[in-house]
């Protein structure tokens, strides 16, 4: 992705979207795991030819968007902080996504269909498992086969939002970096 005006733009775009998904979503339980920031990661490692750049668009997209919401928590305006401990696990999961991406992008539209699929179950795999081997002192889930299959099963909304927030995210980034930085048609976005 070359800098200029039109790339520049569409970061601010996924910031942009990434941070107001965040804002409405997050605080509601029901929503919760609903976010476009594994379209974001997907869409760099499919998208992004330049290295640097693939793995730079997801961390500055979630960091930006968690400074944000980090505001918005001191302010009194948001729930819960953006930044909190186990942090460096998230962002850990969406580099690990982005190179997910990077491995499926030579697959085309297989590789999105794949990547929609399979960056939603890494996710919901890795990040319950940590939840479950990291808890602190008030144990949730006991520390046996039983207590990580217990908080597999209570994971599950979370995983099915952010599965249908992904089929809704990704192609959409797509068909609009498609249209604003390489500038086709939306038509031709949409239908090549």
């Amino acid at each position: 992705m070359k800098l200029n005006k039109q790339s520049l733009l569409f970061c601010i775009v996924l910031i942009a979207v990434t941070t107001c998904v965040k804002l409405i979503c997050a605080p509601k339980i029901n929503m919760s795991g609903f976010s476009s920031v594994i379209a974001v990661s997907l869409f760099a490692g499919l998208m992004i030819k330049d290295k640097k750049q693939t793995f730079l668009l997801p961390l500055l997209t979630l960091f930006i968007s968690d400074v944000l919401v980090e505001i918005f928590y001191k302010a009194g305006w948001f729930p819960f902080a953006g930044f909190y401990q186990g942090q460096i696990i998230n962002y850990s999961l969406f580099i690990l996504i982005t190179a997910l991406g990077m491995l499926l992008k030579n697959l085309r539209s297989g590789g999105m269909v794949l990547s929609i699929i399979l960056g939603p179950v890494i996710f919901f795999f890795i990040s319950n498992y940590f939840v479950w081997a990291n808890q602190g002192v008030q144990l949730a889930y006991s520390k046996d086969f039983s207590g990580l299959l217990a908080c597999y099963t209570a994971g599950i909304p979370f995983y099915k939002n952010s599965l249908v927030s992904t089929i809704i995210f990704l192609p959409s980034f797509m068909v609009l970096y498609q249209w604003m930085v390489n500038g086709k048609t939306f038509t031709k976005a949409i239908f090549g």
